[in-house]
């Protein structure tokens, strides 16, 4: 089977998201990295989208806030290819009400081979990486292709 690739374009389209605990390193971290992310198309949960909005001035496609369906917005967004990595602060230490919507919105991320950062160290390495600010041919993850093989095997028999 021939491997299926997507095209990430120079300007990437990065999907910002932080939990509340988080909102504040997320707005360090945007601060400190403003200039590059203005030079993208950033889209984020309500709450987090507002924040980045409000106090840098940037221009962000705001989805729902995620405990109402703002993370599955993201994790639809980033199935049909209109997301091309995820930038997640999210806190392990706390109880989610919609603990189930973030392990799905990860889910994702990883089936679609998303590169995502749920820390920022990793954001920062992401990025600063040449591969942000340059067209990358991201293969698609074979969780994402259909494998014909067994069901055309089981009705030979």
């Amino acid at each position: 089977m021939a491997e299926v690739v997507n095209l990430m374009p120079s300007r990437k389209r990065i999907a910002l998201i932080a939990h509340d605990n988080c909102k504040a390193q997320m707005l360090e971290w945007a601060q400190f990295n403003r200039g590059t992310l203005a030079t993208h198309e950033l889209h984020a949960t309500g709450t987090t989208g507002a924040l980045l909005t409000d106090e840098l001035g940037l221009t962000v496609h705001r989805y729902l806030s995620g405990p109402v369906g703002g993370d599955q917005q993201v994790g639809a967004a980033i199935a049909e290819g209109r997301i091309d990595f995820l930038v997640f602060f999210w806190d392990p230490l706390q109880p989610q009400p919609h603990d189930v919507d973030v392990k799905a919105l990860l889910r994702i991320a990883v089936v679609c081979n998303v590169p995502t950062a749920c820390n920022r160290a990793t954001a920062d390495f992401i990025l600063s990486s040449p591969l942000t600010h340059e067209e990358y041919h991201r293969p698609t993850n074979t969780h994402t292709q259909p494998d014909h093989t067994a069901t055309i095997a089981l009705s030979h028999r």
